[in-house]
C-alpha cells in the first residue's frame, strides 16, 4: 500500500480538500517502483487470448484523486467467516482434497495491509469451473461453487478453507493443460485499486508448458506465484496447509495480471 507524498492539489481537481492552515496540498499515494520484469506483458503471443485483447495504442495514465483512493468502501459486516470456507454447502460438503490456504498481504515497505478484501475463485477437484462456458467433460460438484472471500485481519492475514483444484485442458495450443491454480483478487484501500493474480501449487509438472505462468519474464517473480507447503498449518487428518503471501507493490511484488 502507498506511502503518502504531497502533490499540488491544482493537478487533482478543483474540489480537492484544502487544509485550514498551510498551502493547498493533497496527499496521494506513491509506490516504490515495481521490478520491471515482475509482471507479464499485455501482449504475450504464447497466451493466445492476449493477441485479441492487448491494447494496440499506448496506455493513458488516469491519476487517482481523493475520490478514487477513499471510496467506494466495502463496509463492515458484509463478509462473514462462512464466506472463507468453500468446502461447506447447505446440502453437503465439496468433494476433493481439503486444503487451507493462508498468508499475509503486505505493502512495498513490508507493512501488513489490514481490512482489505481478498476474493478467490477456482475450478473444482476435477478441473471444472461452475460457469456456463466451461464444458470440460468432468462432473460439476453440486456442493462446490468455487468462490470465496475474506478480509485481512489487523496483521494483514487471511485464511481460506477449500479443495485443491484440478488441472484442466484449455485449447490454447495442442494438448494444452493449465496447472492447478487459484485466482486471487485484492482491492487495497478502494475498489479502484483492484489487483488480480494466481496462486500455483509446488512441484506441478505442468509449469514448463504453461504460457500464462511463463509470460512473466523473471524466474524469481514466477516463483512468487507458487505457494509453500505449510506443515505447521496443516490440520492432522483433516487438511493440508499452504502459505501464499502477497506483496502489492514494489520490487518484491507478487506478479499481477494486467487488465
Amino acid at each position: 500500500m502507498p506511502d503518502p507524498t504531497a502533490l499540488d492539489s491544482s493537478k487533482s481537481g478543483d474540489n480537492a480538500p484544502r487544509p485550514a492552515n498551510g498551502p493547498s496540498r493533497l496527499l496521494l499515494p506513491r509506490y516504490r517502483r515495481d521490478d520491471v520484469d515482475a509482471h507479464p506483458p499485455l501482449l504475450s503471443p504464447g497466451y493466445k487470448s492476449t493477441v485479441l485483447r492487448a491494447p494496440a495504442e499506448p496506455l493513458v495514465l488516469l491519476p487517482h484523486t481523493l475520490t478514487e483512493i477513499t471510496g467506494p468502501l466495502l463496509g463492515e459486516g458484509r463478509i462473514t467467516a462462512a464466506d472463507a470456507d468453500l468446502t461447506r454447502h447447505p446440502n453437503g460438503e465439496a468433494q476433493g482434497q481439503r486444503i487451507i490456504v493462508h498468508g499475509q498481504v503486505r505493502d512495498s515497505d513490508g507493512r501488513p495491509v489490514p481490512d482489505t478484501l481478498v476474493e478467490v475463485w477456482q475450478a473444482n477437484a476435477g478441473g471444472r469451473y461452475l460457469h456456463k462456458l466451461d464444458q470440460h467433460d468432468v462432473p460439476l460438484d453440486p456442493h462446490f461453487t468455487g468462490v470465496g472471500r475474506a478480509t485481512t485481519d489487523a496483521t494483514g492475514r487471511y485464511r481460506f478453507v477449500t479443495i485443491k483444484p484440478g488441472a484442466y485442458p484449455w485449447r490454447n495450443h495442442f494438448n494444452a493443460w493449465r496447472p492447478a491454480h487459484i485466482h486471487f483478487s485484492l482491492f487495497g484501500r478502494a475498489f479502484t485499486q483492484r489487483l488480480v493474480t494466481q496462486m500455483y501449487f509446488p512441484d506441478d509438472p505442468l509449469f514448463p508448458y504453461d504460457p500464462v505462468l511463463n509470460s512473466i519474464p523473471d524466474q524469481a517473480a514466477r516463483q512468487r506465484l507458487i505457494a509453500n507447503f505449510d506443515l505447521d498449518n496443516t490440520v492432522e487428518e483433516w487438511a493440508l496447509g499452504f502459505r501464499f503471501d502477497i506483496v502489492l507493490r514494489g520490487r518484491e511484488a507478487t506478479p499481477m495480471e494486467e487488465s
